[in-house]
């Protein structure tokens, strides 16, 4: 469903949506209620009976009067939050067009309520139809009444950015792999230069002479070509020196390759590419909000299929770093496409940090369910300003540690490294040692969002299958410190 919303110097529907609290003044409101519908509102306040999120008073078959009750200490999250419930309520009780009327509250928090309420609705609005015969073409119809300053019409920006960039990834996420090979992927990609990005493209061939053999092999049994791309924004002309950078896993689909997964639940392995999902969702957002900073996003896009020429359990391969890599298990392929990334990120850019995003690890499920994202990192400083980050959008992630210790469980008789952990344990924690080898100096964190990216079931801002999630959890860390 559709939600469009503008913002008007009057109030436009007979459907009146009002913000209530604490201290709440009708006055504002006298003129668009009559006395009987004052008196309604006033009792509702007089009596306490706010413990509801929202009250409906249908004043009769045209009009209605809802009041949404803002608690105390309401954090920005919960705001959005309660956004995206009401996006449930107006959805239930069949109403598709309303004013909101905000100058009812006192304005307790740091920014305009009204917008991250509107945000949480808009994201809890997504729907992914475009392949159903009939689509659902509903509109909402919100008319904001307020008045229009800098600060708003900033907040709609950036909100509007968040927006575009999360649902972006969730869009790349939900398609079907017939159609998102990495091939379409790159085209997709490529539109991204009319908001002002270089998009640069290293097909195969250019990977080969790189020496990516690591990522390439992770392809071979594929019809569909590999490729690597770049997303740069460059919105920080002042200190040009100063580049934050993002490597995203892209496996379009993953068989598990020749060490094929079980039949059961394969086809969710389309959303093997949601940390590049991410990635490019992220870089989009920082372009249309023209955010003062430097990033770029780096994406290994690939699809990991059986076939006549395809990487065997037992194969060596030499990454771009030079490092050896025996390839014990072709499932555990996302690792081979991040080393290449990786590395190729840090000697390319010489970034101020480099943070990789991937659906690496079934571990960290069995770990951490689908509350929190799993973090590793090299940097304290890096960790925390994530950790921070993540609470206050509500993408939560939680520190686990990397260690020499673990390293044993990844040496290899035969190569530098070995892409699997056969003793047990520790899935998730070696897949990051692992990863760790192909970063050398630069502060890195890495984020394993496997229980993270989809959902089967609605929860919060996601209405249910793709959540976008890192997009808003980096955008606020990018916000907080580096612009």
């Amino acid at each position: 469903m559709t939600v469009q919303v503008s913002y008007k110097n009057k109030i436009s529907s007979n459907n009146i949506v009002l913000f209530v609290d604490h201290i709440f003044n009708t006055k504002p409101i006298e003129k668009y209620l009559t006395n009987i519908e004052l008196n309604y509102v006033n009792g509702l306040i007089k009596q306490k009976d706010l413990k509801k999120n929202f009250h409906l008073f249908e004043v009769n078959s045209k009009k209605k009067i809802i009041l949404i009750s803002l608690k105390k200490n309401l954090k920005a999250f919960e705001i959005e939050n309660l956004g995206a419930d009401f996006y449930n309520f107006i959805k239930t009780n069949n109403i598709s067009k309303l004013s909101i009327y905000s100058h009812t509250i006192k304005n307790e928090f740091q920014d305009d309520p009204t917008g991250r309420f509107l945000h949480g609705l808009k994201l809890k609005a997504y729907e992914f139809n475009f392949y159903k015969y009939k689509r659902n073409k509903n509109l909402i119809l919100i008319d904001v009444f307020t008045k229009k300053n800098n600060n708003t019409i900033k907040n709609e920006i950036r909100f509007k950015a968040l927006e575009e960039g999360t649902n972006f990834a969730r869009d790349l996420v939900s398609e079907p792999p017939n159609v998102l090979n990495p091939k379409e992927y790159v085209k997709r990609l490529l539109k991204l230069r009319k908001l002002g990005i270089k998009v640069t493209v290293y097909n195969e061939k250019q990977l080969f002479k790189l020496g990516m053999h690591s990522l390439l092999g992770v392809g071979r049994g594929s019809i569909n070509e590999s490729f690597l791309v770049t997303l740069e924004w460059n919105g920080n002309k002042k200190n040009k020196k100063e580049l934050l950078s993002f490597v995203g896993k892209g496996v379009c689909f993953d068989t598990g390759g020749i060490s094929l997964k079980p039949a059961k639940f394969m086809e969710e392995m389309k959303y093997d590419m949601a940390g590049s999902a991410v990635v490019a969702g992220l870089i989009q957002s920082l372009a249309i909000r023209k955010a003062k900073v430097n990033a770029v996003g780096v994406v290994g896009l690939v699809e990991n299929m059986p076939g006549g020429n395809a990487q065997r359990p037992g194969d060596i391969v030499k990454a771009f770093n030079g490092k050896t890599i025996e390839v014990l298990n072709t499932d555990a392929e996302g690792r081979l496409v991040l080393a290449d990334a990786l590395s190729f990120t840090e000697e390319k850019f010489k970034p101020k940090f480099i943070i990789d995003l991937a659906t690496l690890t079934g571990a960290i499920i069995m770990a951490l369910g689908e509350e929190y994202a799993g973090l590793f990192s090299n940097n304290d400083e890096l960790s925390n300003k994530i950790f921070k980050a993540g609470e206050k959008v509500n993408e939560k992630v939680w520190r686990l540690p990397l260690h020499k210790n673990y390293d044993k469980l990844m040496d290899s008789q035969i190569a530098d490294i070995q892409n699997i952990n056969y003793s047990g344990g520790a899935g998730s924690i070696t897949a990051a040692q692992f990863l760790q080898r192909f970063v050398e100096k630069t502060p890195w964190a890495h984020l394993d969002i496997a229980g993270m990216a989809f959902s089967k079931k609605a929860a919060n801002l996601n209405p249910g299958g793709a959540t976008g999630f890192g997009v808003r959890l980096l955008n606020q860390l990018i916000e907080d410190h580096y612009e």
